[in-house]
């Protein structure tokens, strides 16, 4: 079998953890230094990774939109954008959504049950692959390794970190926070209430730190024990 791809987890927060408001409208946490740098790490990816929910919420073209890091990608044998993939447990995905009209080639993971609506939704637009009953990240990671994805950047949201975190199944995260505190109860947080690999007491290793205009990075990598 081959090898999984190595799994850099990619989220903007606020001060106080949310990745987003609870208005209409999204809240841009990045600022624009950092939306490149973000482009730069989708450039550098073979596949990136949003779960169903964001996709309908934030309708994202997901593109790596630096025209010189695509010709880049090209010049080294790559295709001209990373590969799109998603995740739907419902099949609720309609075919109208912008991600499935830009980029290259597009993949969803999804449940038996949900099979069949998406196939037959998404004709021509995607593989559908269903992993079984529930969504099984293992299997999911297994099968972008038999696609040639060694490096898959995942960028939500909360439910999708929450699942590859809690499943141990991380090797980086790259956390930029930004300075502001969202304060709704209702607004969508970084992770949700979970059983994670070492409990409470288990410390990352810290890869390092930026600062990019306002906002900070931190690089982690969870499988590490701190330094």
């Amino acid at each position: 079998m081959a090898t999984r791809p190595f799994v850099l987890l990619s989220v903007a927060t606020s001060i106080d953890g949310h990745i987003d408001d609870a208005s209409p409208d999204r809240l841009l946490l990045s600022n624009p230094a950092d939306f490149d740098r973000v482009d730069q790490v989708r450039a550098e990816s073979d596949a990136i990774l949003i779960g169903g929910n964001t996709l309908r919420s934030d309708n994202p073209r997901l593109l790596v939109n630096n025209e010189k890091r695509r010709a880049e990608r090209v010049a080294a044998g790559k295709a001209e954008y990373p590969l799109k993939v998603t995740i739907s447990a419902s099949g609720d995905l309609s075919r109208d959504l912008k991600f499935w009209h830009f980029g290259d080639k597009k993949v969803v993971y999804t449940t038996d049950s949900a099979a069949a609506k998406l196939r037959e939704e998404l004709d021509g637009l995607a593989d559908v692959v269903s992993t079984g009953e529930t969504v099984d990240f293992g299997a999911l990671l297994d099968d972008l390794a038999t696609r040639g994805v060694e490096r898959l950047m995942v960028e939500g949201g909360g439910q999708v970190h929450t699942q590859f975190l809690s499943q141990g199944l991380v090797d980086e995260i790259h956390l930029a926070v930004a300075p502001l505190l969202v304060g709704d109860a209702d607004a969508p947080r970084f992770l949700h209430p979970a059983s994670y690999p070492g409990g409470s007491t288990r410390r990352m290793c810290l890869l390092g730190t930026e600062a990019i205009g306002d906002v900070v990075l931190l690089r982690y990598a969870p499988k590490g024990g701190a330094v």
